[in-house]
């Protein structure tokens, strides 16, 4: 599941819980709503290592062109 429909999940049952009183169901929700928050910012936090990598290879491939440039000049 996603982060965000486990947000979801966790607020229907966390509101159930509310309605009807039930502690277990309201707990249950609330987790479930906070795995949902954890599992987006893990999400988000992966996906801007990846753009931190491919920046890094695009410019490590540039200074690896710019060598072998500089090399067959001489």
């Amino acid at each position: 599941m996603s982060g965000k429909s486990d947000q979801a999940k966790g607020q229907v049952k966390e509101a159930a819980g509310v309605l009807t009183g039930d502690k277990d169901l309201e707990s249950e929700g609330k987790t479930d709503r906070r795995t949902g928050e954890v599992e987006e910012k893990v999400d988000h936090a992966k996906d801007k290592v990846d753009q931190v990598i491919d920046v890094t290879k695009d410019k490590v491939e540039e200074a690896a062109d710019k060598t072998k440039d500089a090399l067959h000049r001489k």
